[in-house]
C-alpha cells in the first residue's frame, strides 16, 4: 500500500476534490477545493483525472514523508516547497523517491496550494466526494484537518513524465484582485449610493474569513431591509426582515453591519440577507487565493460576458496546450 506520513500538518491541511454537487436541498454545501482551477491543473500534471483528491494547504504548508516512490505536483500559490534540500516550484511535475521528505513552508503569494499525487489521495467518499466538509466534520480524512502522525493512503504510481503549466495559461488563469460580479437578486433593493460604494470602494479581507465565507472590511453598505421601503427607488424594498432563500456559491450578502460577505465553498445553503451581487464562476479561483488583509475591488459585468469568460476558461483548461 502506497502511503504518505504527515510529519507536520501545517495551519489547515485537508483532503479536497471538486466537491459534492446537488445536495443543497439537504443543507449540504459542495465544499471541495477553494481554488478548483489549481487542483485541476495539479492533477493533470501528474496524470490524474482532474477531480481526484489532493491536499489543500492554507497559508502554511505541511511536511510529508513519502514511504514509497511517488509522482507529485504542487499547484496554486508558491509556498517555497523543498524536497530534501532541493527547491520544488509550483506548476511542475516532480518524481519523489521512497524515503524522501517534502517540506512546504509559508505562502509567498496567495492563500492556498495543492499537493497532487499520482493516483490521488484515497479516502472513503461521502455523498460521492472525497472532500472534507469541516463544518459538518464529514468527508475527507476523518472529517477533519490533518494532524501530525496521520498516514494517508494513495493510489498506484506509474510512469513519470516531466510536465509544466504553460506561462500563457498561468497568466490567463492567475488570481485577480478585481473580482468581476453580476447583479444579485436584490441588486435593485439597494440605493444608488450603496451600489456605488460597493463598486468603487476598496474592500479588505477580514481575519475572520474562512471556507464558509470571506468577510470584507471597508465601505459599509446599507442593509435595505432595515429602514423599510425605498422612496423613489427602482423597486420597493420589503419592510422588516427578508425571508430566507437559497444562496449560490459566490453570492455577496450584505448583513446589518454593512460589511459584505462573499459566500464560499462551505457556505450555508440558505440565507436571509440581501445579496447585492455574485462573483462570476471564472473568478472563484481568485477568491480561493485571497488572504486576510488582501484588498480587492468589484467590477460589474453583464451575464452574457460572465458566461463567455467561463467558456473561455473551460476551453483553455481542456486544451492540450495548457501543459508543456
Amino acid at each position: 500500500m502506497n502511503t504518505i506520513e504527515v510529519l507536520a500538518p501545517g495551519m489547515l491541511t485537508t483532503v479536497q476534490d471538486l466537491g459534492r454537487q446537488g445536495f443543497g436541498v439537504m443543507g449540504v454545501s459542495p465544499s471541495g477545493a477553494a481554488d478548483a482551477v489549481a487542483l485541476r491543473l495539479g492533477n493533470r500534471l501528474v496524470g490524474n483525472a482532474e477531480g481526484m483528491a489532493g491536499l489543500e494547504m492554507t497559508l502554511l504548508g505541511g511536511t510529508f514523508l513519502f514511504q514509497h516512490r511517488a509522482v507529485i505536483a504542487i499547484a496554486g500559490s508558491d509556498f517555497g516547497a523543498t524536497l530534501e534540500d532541493a527547491s520544488v516550484g509550483p506548476w511542475t511535475s516532480v518524481e519523489v523517491q521512497a524515503g524522501k521528505t517534502l517540506r512546504i513552508g509559508p505562502t509567498r503569494t496567495g492563500a492556498r496550494c495543492y499537493l497532487c499525487v499520482q493516483g490521488g489521495i484515497v479516502v472513503e467518499n461521502f455523498l460521492g466526494s472525497a472532500s472534507t466538509h469541516l463544518l459538518s466534520r464529514l468527508g475527507g480524512f476523518e472529517g477533519r484537518a490533518l494532524r501530525k502522525g496521520d498516514v494517508l493512503r494513495r493510489g498506484a504510481t506509474g510512469a513519470f513524465r516531466k510536465l509544466a503549466v504553460s506561462r500563457e495559461a498561468l497568466q490567463f488563469l492567475g488570481p485577480r484582485k478585481v473580482l468581476r460580479v453580476t447583479m444579485g437578486p436584490q441588486w435593485d433593493w439597494f440605493p444608488d449610493a450603496s451600489r456605488q460604494l460597493f463598486l468603487n470602494g476598496t474592500h479588505k479581507v477580514a481575519e475572520e474569513s474562512n471556507r464558509m465565507g470571506l468577510r470584507l472590511d471597508g465601505p459599509k453598505l446599507e442593509d435595505p431591509t432595515v429602514n423599510g421601503p425605498a422612496v423613489g427607488g427602482p423597486e420597493s424594498r420589503p419592510e422588516g426582515e427578508m425571508l430566507s432563500e437559497g444562496v449560490a456559491l459566490g453570492a455577496i450578502q450584505i448583513p446589518e453591519s454593512g460589511n459584505p460577505i462573499v459566500l464560499f465553498v462551505e457556505q450555508q445553503t440558505t440565507g436571509g440577507y440581501p445579496k447585492i451581487a455574485n462573483v462570476i464562476s471564472a473568478d472563484m479561483n481568485s477568491v480561493g487565493q485571497l488572504r486576510p488583509r488582501d484588498e480587492i475591488r468589484f467590477e460589474l459585468i453583464e451575464m452574457e460576458l460572465a458566461r463567455a469568460l467561463y467558456v473561455e476558461q473551460e476551453t483553455l483548461l481542456a486544451s492540450a496546450d495548457v501543459l508543456v
